[in-house]
């Protein structure tokens, strides 16, 4: 089991929190469309992912309060990324979904974001590339816990 308290462990979780960071960072300037917060980008990633949800299920997914989410599909809605329809099973709720402009906008984001990542790795060496495809499934995995 790690010493995520003292050690090398700890040094490794604060580099690793610093690049995961700084990285991050760098990816959200290779946007498409500059008009999108982060917060709005990621709800339509969300979408794209699980393709239909209510807006209380995005806010649990996008860790916000609900009332907050209300807001964004509201934006979201006004610039024609999304649609609300009705729900199937209950009346009172809406269900959201991404419209065909929503899917292109993605689309050519990740592209322009999967270059911008190529260009990177081709700095890399064989071993640095491989231990890095070996931690891409363990860092999906930490982005999902």
């Amino acid at each position: 089991m790690p010493d995520l308290k003292h050690g090398d462990d700890a040094a490794a979780v604060n580099s690793l929190r610093s690049a995961v960071m700084r990285l991050s960072r760098r990816l959200k300037h290779q946007r498409v469309d500059e008009s999108l917060s982060p917060t709005e980008m990621s709800v339509l990633g969300t979408l794209s992912n699980c393709g239909r949800a209510t807006p209380g299920e995005l806010a649990r997914k996008e860790h916000v309060q609900p009332p907050s989410m209300t807001r964004i599909v509201a934006l979201l809605e006004a610039k024609g990324l999304v649609r609300l329809e009705p729900h199937p099973e209950d009346r009172r709720q809406k269900v959201v979904t991404q419209t065909e402009q929503a899917v292109v906008m993605l689309e050519e984001s990740r592209r322009k974001r999967n270059a911008f990542l190529a260009t990177l790795v081709e700095g890399l060496d064989e071993e640095e590339w491989a231990a890095l495809r070996a931690a891409a499934p363990v860092l999906e995995k930490l982005a999902h816990v």
